[in-house]
C-alpha cells in the first residue's frame, strides 16, 4: 500500500484480532490500544456529528459560525462532556478491576518464605511430639517388662542343690 493511500490517523479495529481498538499513526500501527466505545457514547458522537453537519453552508462546505446559537453550542458541549465523563468512568472502572485482580494475585515474597518456615516448624514440632510420645510409651513398656523379668528371675532362683528358693519357701 502506498503512503498516499493509507487511511488517516485514528482509532481502528486491531488488525491482530480481538475486540479492542488500536491507534493508526497514518503510516504504522502504534503500541496504544483501547476498548471500543459503548453504545451510548457512539450515539452521542453521532448526534454531535449530525449537529455539526447541519451547520455547514451549502455554498462552500464551511461552518457558518453565525448559525450556531448559544443553545445549540451548549447542547453540543454538554453531549461532549457526557461522552468524556462516561469514557473516563469506564476507563476508571476497567483500571480498578485490573488493579483489584492484580492485587488479589499478588503475594509478598516475605509471606512465601515465612509460610515455608512456619510449615517446616510445624512439621518438626509434630514429629518431635510423636517421637516424645513414642519414647514415653517405650519407656513405660520397657520398665514394666524389665521389672517383670527381674521379678520372674527372682521367683525362679534356685540354689546349687536344685531347690527353688522362692519367697517364703524353706
Amino acid at each position: 500500500m502506498r503512503l498516499a493511500d493509507a487511511p488517516k490517523a485514528g482509532w481502528y479495529p486491531d488488525p491482530e484480532g480481538g475486540s479492542r481498538l488500536r491507534y493508526w499513526e497514518g503510516a504504522d500501527w502504534s503500541d496504544r490500544w483501547r476498548a471500543p466505545p459503548t453504545a451510548g457514547v457512539v450515539e452521542i458522537q453521532a448526534r454531535a456529528a449530525d449537529a455539526a453537519r447541519n451547520q455547514f453552508d451549502d455554498v462552500g462546505g464551511h461552518v457558518n459560525v453565525g448559525s450556531l446559537n448559544r443553545q445549540d453550542s451548549e447542547a453540543i458541549i454538554s453531549q461532549v462532556r457526557m461522552a468524556a465523563r462516561s469514557e473516563a468512568e469506564r476507563a476508571a472502572e476497567m483500571f480498578g478491576a485490573q488493579a483489584r485482580s492484580t492485587a488479589q494475585g499478588f503475594v509478598p515474597l516475605i509471606t512465601e518464605y515465612t509460610s515455608k518456615i512456619t510449615r517446616w516448624f510445624r512439621i518438626a514440632s509434630v514429629l518431635a511430639v510423636v517421637l516424645l510420645l513414642g519414647w514415653l510409651a517405650f519407656q513405660i513398656f520397657a520398665q514394666a517388662s524389665l521389672f517383670d523379668w527381674i521379678g520372674d528371675r527372682i521367683d525362679n532362683l534356685t540354689d546349687d542343690t536344685g531347690l527353688v528358693l522362692g519367697p517364703f519357701r524353706t
